[in-house]
C-alpha cells in the first residue's frame, strides 16, 4: 500500500523557514545594534579622552604663559635696572669730568680772551666772550685743538666792536668735550655690555 501523506507539508516546511529566517534577522539585527553601540560607546571614550588632554594641555599652556610673562617681567626689570646702573655709571664718570673740562678750559683760555657764557648741550660747547684780538681768538682755538679733553672748535661768530676806546672782538665758539675714560672705567663698560 501507498503512504500519502496529507498533512500539510509545505506550508509547515514554510513556516519553519520562515521562522528561522525571522530568527537569524533578528539576530543578525541584535548582532548589529551591540557593534553599533560597541561602536558608539568606544568612540565616546576616545572623544572624552581626547577632551581631557586637549583639557591639560590649555592647562599647561596657561601654566608656560603665566611664566613667560613673569620672565618678560624679569627681562624688563633687568634692562630697566641696567638702564639705572648706566645713568648712575654715567654720573659718575661725569661728576669729575665736569671739573677737568673746567680746570682745563680755564688753563687753555688766553690772555686777553674773556668768557661772558658756557651752555652746554649733549657733548657739544658753546663759548661766548671777548677777546682783544683775532689772534687771540685763534690761539684759544689751538689751545681747544690740543685738548685731551676738548675737540673740534669752530668759530661761529665774531664781531669787531669798540669798548672804553680800544677794538675788542666778540665772539662764538662751539666746541666738543670728549669723554675721557680710565681702563678701569673701560672694564666695567664692557662688563655691563657683556651683562645685558
Amino acid at each position: 500500500m501507498t503512504r500519502v501523506n496529507l498533512l500539510p507539508w509545505r506550508e509547515i516546511r514554510r513556516r519553519e523557514l520562515d521562522r528561522r529566517v525571522l530568527f537569524i534577522g533578528i539576530g543578525a539585527w541584535l548582532l548589529m545594534g551591540l557593534a553599533v553601540l560597541q561602536g558608539h560607546l568606544y568612540m565616546t571614550s576616545k572623544i572624552e579622552h581626547q577632551n581631557n588632554r586637549n583639557g591639560y594641555l590649555k592647562q599647561e599652556i596657561a601654566k608656560v604663559e603665566e611664566s613667560i610673562k613673569e620672565i618678560n617681567a624679569i627681562r624688563k626689570r633687568k634692562a630697566d635696572l641696567i638702564a639705572r646702573m648706566d645713568v648712575i655709571q654715567q654720573l659718575q664718570r661725569d661728576r669729575t669730568q665736569i671739573v677737568h673740562v673746567f680746570d682745563d678750559l680755564v688753563r687753555k683760555l688766553p690772555k686777553g680772551v674773556y668768557l661772558t657764557g658756557l651752555r652746554k648741550q649733549g657733548k657739544g660747547m658753546t663759548l661766548t666772550g671777548f677777546a682783544q684780538s683775532n689772534a687771540r681768538i685763534s690761539s684759544l682755538m689751538r689751545n681747544l685743538d690740543s685738548s685731551e679733553w676738548f675737540a673740534n672748535p669752530n668759530l661761529d661768530v665774531i664781531n669787531v666792536s669798540r669798548k672804553d676806546g680800544s677794538p675788542v672782538s666778540k665772539f662764538t665758539l662751539r666746541v666738543t668735550q670728549e669723554i675721557k675714560r680710565s681702563p678701569e672705567e673701560e672694564d666695567d663698560q664692557q662688563k655691563v655690555a657683556g651683562a645685558a
